[in-house]
């Protein structure tokens, strides 16, 4: 059994068990679809084209951005080239189909032209993902601005070339040709068939082995390039078995990329997603560490205020605002008699008991060394007293045994008690009046409640 676990936990296992899935899936709905649908329209195939050209200047523009967050990632301008260039070729892929939106003069299709960008669609965008992937090996080293701007250069020359070539070769040049399809019988060119397709194939094998021996699918984005690959060697494979541009072959390659591609897409997306939640919790764990203390992650000084504010400006004598400041007792002899770890620890006990004996409405906070403040939202004087009297009477009874160690010896605590009942008063005001009140109850004795009159 725990042979079988590992094998499943193995990523290249699960990526090659994942592509048999998705691509059987693919399969078994166009067999399906043939079945609804014996025979296909003309107009598929431009439209499915259209439908993977919009897919891919989706992708292209989303490497772009990534790219643009993060300059070191020069890989991605690979892959954003790979992709626009695929768009453009595409884009002359529907000009051989100069009448597909006249239902009358679909049948004017010149399937030479677009079996030629069809291939140095491939060929482009196999070479550059495959540099794509040589680039992410050296991410890690330092290039100089001038290396970074040359690469990026290079790559759009090679880009361009290629889209002009593939214009050229189009019947757009007298000198440059080439015939992978009869446009007569629409059979395909032996050229194609034992060449150039075979061809094709072992490069998308070689870029499939370059993407897992480099990236080793460590994440969503390489498993869903290196799906790509798998994508395209099907895609050819099925043009292989094919016999002439319009069998069902034809169609069911680009159905199948058509198809494969959105699924890349949704990968993507998902990647984006996991990006996102992860900058977000990152940010919400970096926003609480800046409003609250790090030893006792009570509140600090600067929220509860802010909070106490917010409270103030509604405050009226319906809806009363109560501080209570409180100071533990003799705490420097803590200190002094069991080290700074320990007066550390009795610092957290009593964190904790504060926190306990609110609402989650109600504000606790550190705002000195030892001492504390609770703001308790609609809460009269009385109540207030009566929860710093809970308090005061829990930490006075705990001991080394009950604290589980944490308190040394019994603790007390000397409470304030301040109710503003009207918006005239400031924070700083209703923080001084409960520590006034706190201080009477250390001149009076310690371990006591007073409130303030």
């Amino acid at each position: 059994m725990n042979t079988i676990e590992r094998y499943i936990k193995n990523r290249y296992i699960a990526f090659f068990f994942g592509c048999i899935i998705v691509i059987g899936i693919l399969q078994g709905s166009f067999l399906k679809l043939v079945e609804l649908v014996p025979s296909f329209s003309p107009l598929l195939f431009p439209t499915l084209t259209i439908f993977l050209l919009v897919f891919h200047l989706f992708i292209a523009c989303f490497m772009s951005m990534k790219y643009w967050c993060d300059r070191r990632r020069l890989y991605l301008v690979a892959i954003a080239s790979a992709f626009t260039g695929s768009m453009l070729l595409m884009t002359g892929t529907l000009s051989s189909f100069p009448a597909w939106l006249d239902l009358y003069q679909f049948d004017i299709v010149n399937y030479n032209d677009a079996m030629i960008f069809f291939t140095f669609r491939h060929l482009l965008m196999a070479v550059l993902i495959i540099f794509a992937a040589l680039l992410y090996m050296v991410r890690d080293y330092p290039l100089s601005r001038l290396t970074h701007i040359g690469i990026i250069i290079a790559i759009f020359i090679f880009t361009a070339c290629m889209v002009v070539l593939a214009w050229l070769f189009s019947g757009h040049s007298s000198v440059l040709t080439i015939d992978l399809v009869d446009n007569e019988t629409r059979q395909f060119m032996v050229l194609w068939s034992h060449l150039i397709n075979i061809l094709l194939i072992i490069l998308w094998l070689v870029a499939l082995v370059t993407l897992i021996a480099i990236t080793r699918l460590r994440n969503l984005f390489w498993v869903g390039g290196t799906f790509l690959s798998v994508c395209y060697i099907v895609t050819l494979g099925m043009l292989f078995f094919g016999g002439h541009a319009e069998d069902i072959a034809w169609y069911r390659a680009r159905l199948f990329e058509t198809a494969a591609t959105l699924l890349i897409i949704l990968v993507l997306l998902y990647d984006v997603f996991n990006l996102y939640r992860d900058s977000h919790l990152k940010y919400q764990q970096s926003y609480q560490n800046s409003i609250r203390d790090p030893l006792t992650r009570l509140y600090n000084r600067s929220y509860f205020y802010d909070a106490l504010n917010q409270s103030l400006a509604m405050a009226k004598a319906t809806r009363p605002v109560s501080v209570i400041v409180s100071d533990l007792d003799r705490f420097k002899r803590i200190n002094d008699c069991y080290g700074h770890l320990q007066g550390d620890k009795v610092l957290q006990f009593v964190a904790n008991l504060l926190m306990d004996s609110v609402r989650p409405q109600d504000i606790a906070a550190r705002i000195g060394g030892e001492e504390f403040v609770l703001m308790l939202a609609n809460t009269d004087s009385d109540a207030a007293r009566q929860v710093a009297e809970r308090i005061r009477l829990n930490l006075s009874s705990f001991d080394k045994s009950s604290s589980n160690g944490q308190l040394p010896e019994p603790i007390t605590i000397s409470m304030g008690v301040f109710t503003a009942t009207s918006t005239d008063i400031t924070a700083e005001q209703c923080v001084e009046s409960a520590d006034k009140a706190m201080y009477e109850a250390k001149e009076t004795g310690r371990n006591r409640v007073v409130v303030f009159q």
